[in-house]
């Protein structure tokens, strides 16, 4: 006669047929301000080449909106500042020396690790596109898609992330059906239709749950 089952192994067994499978979603996720640590890059390169320029040196959390560049530094309008990025890191532009945010390399493993597609929804200027994918390789981002577009409303997704209010508000009219989140930063605000996270650890909540 075989052994009999324990009542807890039994338990144990129903949980696991009860349980639901695990949906594989397609995440869309922003790189500057949500994995790369955009303004910690360009203040600090900023000190370096203009010392001068300030009465105090710039830091990260000096930046609370969008255009800081323009409104922190000598610079007088975007374009300017543009043109310094192009070359200031060690001749590289801006995007090649950005370090990832503390949490978000290992969130992105674990979401891979998960079944999860991590597609890459990121805005670039033309001459650093090289040095993107070079960033992405250096790094090890488990990315299945990459997309280097203006417009991140054309790439279908069941989550985004992002921190730029104009993308999130666009994501949130054009894709109603998919889990919007706003990585909540000091330069960005609440967006009608978003979900607000504060951490990776928020992010993987709401994918979780969405998941199942």
């Amino acid at each position: 006669m075989p052994p009999q089952q324990s009542r807890h192994n039994v338990g144990i067994a129903a949980a696991k047929c009860e349980s639901k499978p695990v949906r594989k979603l397609r995440l869309g996720i922003d790189l500057d301000g949500v994995v790369a640590d955009f303004n910690d890059g360009w203040t600090t390169r900023y000190n370096r080449d203009f010392p001068d320029k300030l009465d105090r040196d710039l830091k990260a959390e000096d930046v609370v909106e969008w255009d800081a560049p323009t409104t922190l530094s000598h610079f007088p309008n975007m374009s300017a500042f543009w043109t310094w990025a192009e070359t200031c890191a060690e001749g590289r532009s801006l995007f090649h020396g950005l370090d990832p945010y503390e949490g978000a390399l290992d969130a992105l493993h674990q979401l891979r690790g998960d079944g999860h597609h991590l597609v890459i929804l990121t805005t670039k200027p033309h001459f650093s596109i090289h040095d993107t994918y070079d960033w992405l390789a250096r790094h090890k981002i488990p990315s299945t898609e990459i997309h280097i577009l203006d417009d991140k409303t054309q790439v279908d997704c069941d989550v985004y992330l992002d921190d730029a209010n104009h993308n999130l508000a666009a994501l949130t009219s054009a894709h109603p059906a998919a889990e919007v989140c706003r990585y909540v930063r000091p330069w960005n605000g609440p967006i009608s239709g978003a979900v607000d996270v504060f951490d990776w650890v928020d992010f993987q909540s709401v994918v979780a749950q969405r998941s199942t």
